[in-house]
């Protein structure tokens, strides 16, 4: 990805963590905000997948999701105590409340929102989603979506992925959500 120039005076002073839907972007608009605020990205799922050398499919089939949420709290945790960054969490990161607690003390969370025919689009053709290995995945992303939106929409800031914006684009947005939080985003 080419680097994104933005107004280098701006200094992160806590962790982002992006949540929402699989397939809302947190990932791909992670990577674009920290190389536009100069800081380092941490993916939670990649984390978790490199302490256990498995696939996130592959503890949840050994492990179960119990015992993969455990973890996700344990790293999520570990990761706000680090130097602030950009930190992108699977979809059901924010679910657990002691995540919301830890995020909201330590970090700032940004909810990435996509409609439902969005997030199908970007995650219909992946078979690394565990939670859609059912008979029918497109209507249990429809349940998990409908469960989980009031939940995320507990984040501190929201900011809508459109899906004729560029990643770039939806990156300096969420900037500009964040300018309104002086506890985070500082301009030098």
């Amino acid at each position: 990805m080419a680097e994104i120039s933005v107004n280098s005076n701006l200094r992160l002073k806590k962790t982002v963590v992006l949540v929402g839907m699989m397939g809302a972007g947190k990932t791909a608009v992670g990577k674009a905000l920290a190389s536009l605020l100069h800081v380092p990205f941490r993916d939670s799922d990649a984390e978790i997948e490199s302490a256990a050398n498995m696939t996130i499919a592959e503890i949840f089939e050994r492990d179960g999701e119990p015992f993969f949420r455990q973890k996700e709290g344990q790293i999520i945790e570990r990761l706000l105590e680090g130097p602030p960054c950009i930190l992108s969490t699977g979809g059901g990161a924010f679910l657990k409340p002691e995540n919301r607690a830890a995020i909201s003390n330590k970090g700032v969370a940004v909810c990435l929102n996509a409609d439902i025919e969005l997030l199908w689009s970007r995650v219909r053709h992946k078979d690394s989603r565990p939670l859609l290995r059912t008979e029918n995945p497109k209507q249990t992303l429809a349940a998990l979506f409908e469960a989980r939106v009031p939940i995320y929409q507990m984040a501190d800031l929201q900011v809508t992925t459109n899906p004729r914006n560029s990643i770039e684009d939806t990156a300096r947005s969420v900037i500009e959500a964040l300018k309104t939080r002086e506890d985070v985003l500082e301009d030098n």
